[in-house]
């Protein structure tokens, strides 16, 4: 789904209200997976005099939630033509079934809260993620920046350096080789007290996950330097990482940030959800 400038292939740009919620500014556990992180709405109702569209969108909505018992990743159409929606949900990697459909379910129950009846959203929790739209909407590049954090920085000093972006540059590697490699297009792993995750989209090729993710790490230290932690969301990938050395003097951390040229960013407050290993 675009989430630049959602656009009509016969009508004028929609563009997205993207809305960020911060609750904590600490890193929470993997139990907090239906936690929200960020939502992408489009600004444009449905325009539904017939109430074809929007029961097809609670058709798709039931499918999706319904394969979320037995599957990570899923995605499919409901209704024809220009009637037809297009949508998907994304669990992370190591989620078991039910937790996947728990996940699956909070986006289902909160998505009319959050963005009400429109041709397209997008909704990001802690353990999962699920999008839709309305045919003939212009999609974003795979490796478009949604959102990002970045956290805390360290203090520049010989005394304090262990080594950070050199550990940070092999666990990058070792994201690269586990999604093309694993199962899922997902990885978590650790290289000396930097823990890392990445996941792909669950219909990306191998080599193209393997892109996202270089793409993703590129951003991770243009975005955020030397932050000892990142969350990165791109349109079809997702890293984080988290440096934990010992008493290490830190600056204080930065919000997330929405990336992109939307009418109305509202910043209340951000869910620091590190998905890797508190």
């Amino acid at each position: 789904m675009g989430m630049n400038m959602i656009t009509k292939r016969y009508s004028k740009p929609f563009p997205f209200i993207f809305i960020v919620y911060v609750f904590f500014l600490h890193p929470i556990s993997n139990a907090d997976n239906t936690n929200l992180i960020f939502k992408g709405c489009a600004e444009q109702k449905l325009h539904d005099p017939f109430g074809i569209c929007t029961k097809n969108l609670k058709s798709l909505l039931v499918s999706l939630v319904t394969q979320s018992r037995q599957k990570p990743f899923y995605t499919t159409t409901s209704g024809e033509n220009k009637n037809m929606i297009m949508g998907l949900y994304q669990c992370k990697g190591d989620l078991s079934n039910i937790s996947c459909y728990n996940c699956i379910s909070k986006i289902d129950n909160m998505l009319d809260t959050l963005c009400g009846k429109v041709v397209a959203a997008r909704v990001h929790l802690c353990g999962c993620y699920l999008r839709y739209e309305v045919v003939g909407f212009k999609q974003v590049p795979e490796t478009h920046l949604l959102y990002k954090v970045c956290g805390s920085k360290q203090e520049s000093s010989e005394d304090n350096d262990d080594g950070f972006v050199e550990k940070r540059e092999m666990a990058f590697d070792m994201i690269e080789s586990g999604v093309k490699n694993g199962e899922k297009l997902f990885y978590t792993g650790s290289y000396k007290s930097l823990n890392v995750l990445g996941q792909c989209e669950g219909d990306l090729a191998s080599d193209d996950c393997g892109d996202c993710m270089k793409s993703a790490e590129d951003q991770a230290k243009t975005e955020c330097g030397d932050s000892l932690s990142a969350q990165i969301y791109l349109n079809k990938c997702y890293i984080s990482y988290n440096f934990k050395p010992n008493e290490m003097p830190k600056k204080s951390s930065s919000p997330g940030k929405a990336i992109d040229k939307f009418n109305h960013i509202d910043q209340l407050s951000i869910i620091l959800c590190l998905f890797v290993l508190i």
